[in-house]
């Protein structure tokens, strides 16, 4: 079982009310100066999980990595999910992204869970249980609970000290093909902070911006209700 641990901090939509409704974007730096910027792991976790370095080049385009999710685990989005996703962004934001991979699970990065990763030139999205549904054995924060909440992501207390998060199939890949992957993108473009608190947040900003509005926001997400008519006896 793998017991995902909320390491999330403040509120995507909460941060994305802070920022500006526009991105600079400075002159990109050649492919291979990348390494140097950003040379280390930015996840939604204090720790990396290790992983595969993709060393830069100066490809055209970016490639998509496949690895075996593991047992137990499935990928959410396909290799063409993500092509299409990416294709509605902003085309200067893919300047730098040479590598998307989809990784597997292993004992070793159960110790650090989390949905993605930017690391150099590549991002990185990793599996979730085949049941779609995820235990915590410590109360989420209200951050995650929100954020999780806004692509349909439900919780429940089984028993106590136990949370659950279920995930449908349309709202885990919504989770991650309009949040967790252009949350992972803002990294990669983002060459202005350099703090781990600044880059989040502009990370959360971006995926708010680029991911969750511009798919519709709150108004696609909404849960439709159900008309109830009434009938009147002549």
């Amino acid at each position: 079982m793998f017991i995902r641990r909320d390491y999330s901090d403040k509120s995507a939509a909460r941060q994305a009310r802070r920022r500006n409704t526009s991105v600079n974007i400075r002159t990109p730096h050649p492919k291979q100066a990348r390494r140097s910027i950003n040379g280390r792991p930015n996840v939604r976790a204090p720790f990396a999980p290790p992983e595969d370095w993709h060393e830069p080049t100066d490809r055209d385009g970016y490639r998509v990595v496949v690895q075996q999710p593991g047992d137990g685990y499935r990928h959410i989005v396909t290799e063409r999910q993500i092509r299409d996703r990416l294709a509605l962004v902003p085309q200067q934001f893919l300047e730098q992204l040479e590598v998307v991979q989809l990784s597997g699970m292993t004992r070793k990065k159960q110790s650090f869970p989390c949905y993605g990763m930017q690391w150099g030139n590549a991002i990185y999205l990793y599996p979730l249980e085949e049941s779609l549904v995820e235990y915590f054995y410590q109360p989420p924060r209200p951050s995650l609970v929100n954020e999780a909440k806004m692509y349909g992501g439900r919780w429940g207390e089984p028993s106590p000290g136990v949370w659950t998060l279920t995930w449908s199939e349309q709202a885990a890949r919504d989770f991650y093909l309009n949040n967790i992957l252009i949350h992972e993108l803002g990294h990669l473009v983002d060459e202005r902070n350099s703090s781990y608190m600044d880059r989040e947040r502009f990370a959360e900003w971006f995926a708010i911006h680029h991911g969750y509005r511009s798919s519709g926001g709150s108004s696609v997400r909404r849960p439709r209700k159900i008309i109830r008519r009434r009938h009147h006896a002549k």
